[in-house]
């Protein structure tokens, strides 16, 4: 269904209120524990809050604020997935091996949000090490779907589309390694915005594939926060300086591509959305080419899955010998693959990354500006099981729902879903929106630019 009016948060409005006297920094935090005491307890999306947690922080920054300091998000509530580090909170992964850990330090993204006058009110919840497509564990349970909790919001950042689609923050920090915040973005129909590769400092999570990036009900908010986090930082090698992409829209190319070029099957539902969205912005005078990437041959998350199996069998692989009941069965049989993979099947897999990031560079350099698609094959399905039984009316394998978005993390691409329909049940469907390298500022003006086309806001 599409976001009620109330979880519209209009923040640079609520910031300027706030920078001018004319609204208490923490009424934005009010709003927001009061979402989380009226539906968190249906949806176990923010597994971890307190609200005295906030009161040091606003007392920190009324002060500021005394002092004649205006922090471009100040008194904006966030809530931040369960691996990324906050000192002295946990940060479980959603593992049981990482029940009680509590980190030092901030991740520098977390220390921006500070500097830059939000306020941290809890955790989101997440698959276990961010590894499925449900975001379910065994330390917090199952996320429902705000439309039906017994769906799923998808994996692995689920708790946080959930926590902003309810409402219950201003918006939500969260991790994407294959697809991880657009997708449940949009099976919840919010904003999901995947940046580049090193436009946000990951601080623990060193990765050109998994990044940093930002949900929230508008575009205008991920625009806010983008500008609050960007930029590189010493403890994060792989981050990156880069100036604002600041090019008209105007006289723009657009591809379209809803399945990418990929061999990928559509639920009906999706397929007649795409098309629906593809009339619309048309009308509106967005001028759409065909045109797709060249990806080499069998680019797929197949053929790329070796790489995070064994990532987790390099980093779980001892502790899954000592005693593999400890973790999720998925995770569990995933750790076990990867102790069998031998050093040509990851190192074929790596090959195949770099390919893929080759033929995305190629595309851009020589074609459109833009690539628009679909950011998922189907709409969500019971958070009981892994993944749909189904699309496209013939049986599915457990990862075809996530086709449409991991091709992008590893052309370290920028990209950002948009909510493009619902289906007849009222589940909300997805539009993705992907650039060039660094162009990020551009990729989300066309975000704000197609959403209204589109019939959304």
């Amino acid at each position: 269904m599409p976001l009620a009016p109330d979880v519209r948060w209009d923040c640079r409005t609520l910031v300027t209120a706030i920078h001018e006297g004319r609204t208490d920094p923490g009424a934005g935090v009010a709003r927001a524990l009061d979402a989380i005491a009226a539906h968190n307890g249906v949806l176990n999306a923010v597994v971890d809050h307190d609200p005295e947690l906030a009161e040091p922080q606003l007392d920190r920054l009324r002060a500021r604020l005394a002092r004649g300091e205006r922090p471009p998000l100040s008194g904006l509530p966030v809530t931040v997935k369960d691996h990324i580090h906050v000192a002295g909170w946990k940060a479980t992964g959603g593992s049981l091996l990482l029940a009680d850990n509590r980190p030092e330090r901030d991740d520098p993204a977390v220390a921006r949000l500070r500097d830059a006058g939000a306020i941290l009110i809890g955790r989101t919840n997440m698959s276990e090490f961010g590894c499925k497509g449900v975001t379910s564990n065994r330390i917090y349970g199952a996320t429902g779907h705000p439309a039906d909790p017994l769906l799923t919001p998808g994996g692995s950042s689920g708790g946080a589309a959930a926590a902003v689609a309810a409402g219950m923050c201003a918006f939500a920090l969260a991790s994407d390694g294959g697809g991880s915040i657009r997708r449940p973005a949009a099976h919840v129909g919010v904003i999901g915005f995947k940046p580049s590769a090193g436009a946000i400092p990951g601080g623990h999570i060193l990765s050109h594939t998994n990044v940093l990036g930002v949900l929230a009900a508008e575009v205008d908010t991920a625009m806010l926060v983008f500008a609050a986090l960007r930029g590189a930082d010493r403890a994060d090698p792989v981050s990156v300086n880069f100036p604002a992409d600041r090019r008209s829209l105007e006289g723009t190319r657009i591809g379209w591509a809803p399945t990418l070029g990929l061999d990928v099957r559509l639920d009906e539902a999706v397929a007649a959305a795409a098309e629906r969205a593809r009339a619309r912005l048309s009308a509106a005078g967005v001028a759409l080419e065909p045109a797709a990437p060249e990806w080499p041959s069998g680019a797929d998350e197949p053929a790329l899955m070796p790489l995070q199996h064994a990532a987790l069998a390099t980093r779980w692989g001892e502790a899954w010998r000592t005693d593999p009941t400890v973790f999720d069965t998925d995770i569990a049989s995933q750790i076990e693959a990867g102790l069998r993979l031998d050093g040509t099947a990851v190192a074929r897999a790596d090959a195949m990354s770099r390919e893929i990031a080759r033929a995305a560079a190629t595309f851009f350099a020589t074609g459109p500006d833009l690539l628009v698609s679909l950011t998922t094959p189907c709409p969500a399905w019971p958070h009981a099981l892994l993944a749909p039984p189904t699309i496209g009316g013939l049986p599915a394998g457990p990862r075809d729902h996530a086709a449409l978005t991991p091709l992008v993390n590893h052309a370290f691409l920028p990209a950002v879903s948009i909510p493009c329909g619902e289906t007849e049940r009222g589940l909300p469907l997805g539009l993705q929106i992907i650039g060039p390298r660094f162009a990020d500022d551009f990729v989300l003006r066309a975000a704000a630019t197609f959403l209204p086309l589109l019939g959304a806001s």
